[in-house]
């Protein structure tokens, strides 16, 4: 009997190599090849294929169709009783369609999963886990059952209906993919959770769980599965130092949806992204707020990230920001004072660093404020990291404020991107942040001058003061 072949893959791209290389010639990252071992010629026609596997236990033949034949019509999605979840994966879930959740260790992608599915007590739902025991998840969903409030579009509340949602419901502790399908076969679900890719295995692969090799031709058979049985799939998957989804590249090319689930552990605040999705819009967010009791989904998070009373304090600016399509007004707060040591620190919390350092430079190169002795700290309320570049503004007046001790008048907010020549440029969706702002009560707003042009004046109650440059809008703040 032969020797098995040696074989090396990149983890970023997928490009197989015959030798180990620094540099993959085909994406350009560095030490990313990985070692896999590949059977030999006599090893491969002995053993079945992943294909093979799905075919054999569920009896599935594909056929060439033409194309006249084939229907086109939308198929009906299936409501996930999440109004958050549902917006992110473009109306609810696709039949037939695999989804990929990914996020950082203990940030609630399986209290996540385990508490939708409990809202659906109306499907047969197969929750396959390789990393918790049957009894780990029994408490957990006692505790969602005994204290989850439902959200005000649910239709079915969980209370009313948690017997026939404990029937309907079947857990599965398995890692081996063949002893998976064979249950699959057996109990025919609606809906199939795996939790997590990354623990699963085939034995058609001689490598061990969560290898390129494993991921991959096990996310593979679990797609044929869902296109050839039209049921769904919802992988959970785990994402490595970088912030990257663990396993190879092409695991995101395989499924339809990549979601990622994202927050700091040590605030309340989770924010459900969509990163890929072939069924809708990858612009859309969720928030989520993180309690004892579960997730609750927050349906308007500006009245939560805003701080309810600070007047009389200084560093602290408001923005209407845009994350994905959903405005909301953020917090962002600044504290500037003398450098204790020699070198001064530099420090952002929630929004980009180098950013920050050019904005410093642009406040004292174009507004002629001092800063190159002064400690800087920026920090965006309630753990959120917002990338919008219409921030700039509010970090400018907020580390202004600061570095001066002056408070900025409750009432005001902002929005506007500033450039390295001190003016104060465009950004998009303008009526849609102005429309937030008045909803919260909110009178006077700064933005762009070039915004103005298309506005419906008589339709804002609030008074806007259009600016040009970063000294005018300091000027309307501070006088």
């Amino acid at each position: 009997m032969g020797k098995d072949k040696i074989a090396y893959v990149c983890s970023n791209c997928g490009q197989e190599s015959a030798k180990w290389i620094g540099k993959c010639p085909a994406c350009g990252q560095w030490n990313t090849f990985k070692e896999i071992r590949i059977a030999n010629e006599s090893g491969t026609m002995a053993a079945k294929s992943a294909a093979t596997t799905v075919r054999t236990a569920l009896g599935h033949k594909n056929r060439p169709l033409r194309l006249r034949d084939i229907t086109a019509k939308d198929e009906p999605r299936i409501d996930l009783h999440d109004g958050e979840l549902n917006r992110v994966l473009g109306g609810g879930l696709v039949p037939g369609s695999i989804v990929l959740l990914g996020g950082e260790p203990g940030i609630g992608k399986s209290t996540l999963t385990l508490q939708t599915i409990l809202n659906i007590p109306e499907r047969r739902i197969l929750y396959v886990s390789g990393e918790e025991s049957a009894h780990q998840l029994k408490m957990r969903a006692e505790r969602l059952l005994g204290h989850q409030t439902p959200a005000p579009n649910t239709q079915h509340p969980t209370t009313d209906s948690s017997e026939e949602t404990l029937d309907n419901l079947l857990i599965l502790c398995e890692t081996s993919l063949e002893a998976i399908f064979n249950e699959i076969k057996e109990v025919k679900p609606e809906l199939v959770i795996v939790d997590s890719i990354q623990t699963i295995s085939t034995e058609d692969v001689e490598s061990s769980p969560g290898s390129l090799t494993q991921v991959r031709e096990c996310a593979a058979a679990l797609l044929r599965f869902a296109k050839t049985s039209g049921v769904p799939v919802i992988l959970i998957g785990h994402i490595t130092k970088e912030g990257t989804l663990a396993g190879p590249k092409i695991l995101e090319h395989i499924v339809d949806t990549v979601i990622q689930f994202e927050g700091d552990q040590h605030h309340m605040y989770r924010i459900l992204r969509s990163m890929k999705n072939r069924f809708g819009s990858t612009s859309e967010l969720g928030i989520y707020e993180m309690q004892q009791t579960g997730l609750r989904q927050v349906s308007n998070p500006s009245e939560l990230l805003l701080t309810q009373d600070h007047e009389g304090l200084s560093g602290i600016a408001i923005s209407s920001a845009i994350e994905g399509v959903r405005p909301f007004l953020v917090e962002t707060q600044a504290l500037v004072s003398t450098a204790a040591y020699g070198t001064p620190q530099r420090s952002a919390t929630g929004f980009d660093q180098r950013r920050l350092n050019m904005l410093l430079a642009v406040l004292e190169k174009r507004v002629g404020f001092k800063l190159i002795q002064k400690d800087v700290f920026i920090n965006i309320a309630g753990g959120l990291r917002v990338t919008d570049l219409a921030m700039d503004l509010s970090v400018i007046a907020a580390v202004l404020g600061s570095n001066v001790d002056t408070p900025i008048e409750n009432g005001w907010c902002m929005a506007g991107e500033v450039g390295l020549s001190g003016e104060v440029r465009p950004v998009s969706r303008i009526e849609q942040r102005i429309a937030e702002a008045e909803k919260l009560g909110f009178q006077h707003m700064i933005i762009p001058k070039y915004n103005m042009a298309g506005l419906n004046l008589k339709k804002c109650k609030i008074e806007l003061h259009p600016v040009r440059k970063v000294e005018e809008a300091l000027r309307a703040l501070f006088g």
